[in-house]
């Protein structure tokens, strides 16, 4: 398995650029998730890795060698792709077996890889079958068989489960999770628009955004201390709260005047200098709870969304099209149309200026 350096890496097409400036190690072992929205470059990013892309600018290395000019096929690099790309006419054991026979490797390797790809992947029953006798997460697998028989030095998975219906995706993800786990030194990156995929199967997620890197960190870290507005609005679903305010009293603990009335306190340390300036305060729907006290925000629920563990209120936010969401435990009903306060421990409070965090690094 191997360790991959991408220095300055940048992708134009014309006087368009897609990428630019993207630093980033990833070490042996990680499986690191490219998310973002969508236009911007994970997937190109991930086709650059493989070579199926050129790299306009700086330099991608894997194991200390530079890739720039190496063929896709001579990088050591095996893909999954979003469709299955599987020949309907090869059962599944020929699907497997097809990039090694093209390599011309012995009979008895090709079957030890195939019979180990397919215990691994619980596909032993089904090599004889052809594709269109197979589910649509079985035939994910297979194509997830077809890049462990290679044994590559790194495997890429571009959006492998956005073609599967929600309850195969949750299976299939378990899947890759459980793979991973049974190849521990297998360096792995993962392209997805999926939130829930990312939180919960990588090492690392580097969160893309107009053509650079906006953080990367590890899931915990990206929820817990994200960097800039951005990141914070974009991991966690609902997204987070931002509201507008100003500093009135600094340090150790912060306290904001809310511009739609209400006091927050942050535990995010501010040094003087910064009484009376305007911030953005942002608080998790999941982190606020109905209070009698002093209210961080207090307003009229204009929309209810019981979904059972949970209930979602949706507040209108004076001088903002965006609601300001709460996400209270359990079922709560008859709260449409009334008044709420709402509380936030400072712990739980971020602030933000000119769309940098001020929690320290």
């Amino acid at each position: 398995m191997a360790d991959l350096k991408l220095t300055s890496v940048a992708k134009s097409y014309g006087d368009v650029h897609v990428l630019k400036n993207i630093d980033l190690d990833i070490k042996r072992g990680e499986l690191i998730v490219f998310v973002g929205p969508s236009g911007c470059g994970k997937s190109t990013l991930l086709r650059m890795i493989a070579g199926l892309e050129t790299i306009s600018g700086g330099v991608l290395q894997i194991d200390g060698v530079p890739m720039n000019e190496v063929p896709a096929s001579q990088r050591g690099i095996a893909m999954v792709f979003q469709s299955y790309a599987l020949y309907p006419h090869m059962s599944v054991r020929d699907n497997m077996a097809f990039a090694l026979k093209i390599a011309k490797k012995p009979k008895a390797e090709v079957d030890a890889a195939i019979e180990k790809a397919a215990r691994i992947l619980q596909l032993t029953p089904y090599l004889d079958r052809l594709p269109k006798a197979l589910s649509g997460g079985q035939r994910q697998r297979v194509a997830i068989g077809r890049a462990i028989v290679r044994d590559p030095k790194v495997y890429l998975f571009d959006e492998p489960l956005s073609n599967l219906d929600a309850a195969l995706r949750v299976a299939t993800r378990i899947e890759i999770a459980q793979l991973k786990e049974q190849m521990p030194d297998s360096t792995m990156i993962y392209v997805t628009h999926d939130q829930v995929e990312a939180m919960t199967l990588a090492s690392r997620i580097v969160v893309l955004n107009g053509g650079g890197i906006a953080q990367v960190g590890s899931p915990l870290e990206l929820y817990e201390r994200p960097e800039n507005e951005f990141v914070a609005q974009f991991i966690g679903s609902p997204a987070m709260n931002l509201l507008d305010g100003e500093v009135t009293a600094t340090g150790a603990v912060t306290e904001v005047r809310l511009a739609g009335g209400g006091v927050v306190r942050s535990s995010v340390p501010t040094e003087p200098g910064l009484k009376g300036a305007k911030v953005r305060v942002g608080i998790r729907p999941e982190h606020f709870t109905p209070t009698d006290g002093a209210a961080a925000y207090k307003g009229e629920v204009e929309i209810t969304e019981a979904l059972g563990e949970v209930t979602l209120l949706y507040f209108k936010a004076s001088g903002s099209d965006a609601p300001v969401i709460a996400k209270l435990p359990g079922i709560h009903a008859g709260l449409r149309h009334k008044t709420l306060s709402l509380s936030a421990t400072p712990d739980k409070v971020h602030l933000f200026r000119d769309g940098r965090s001020l929690m320290p690094r």
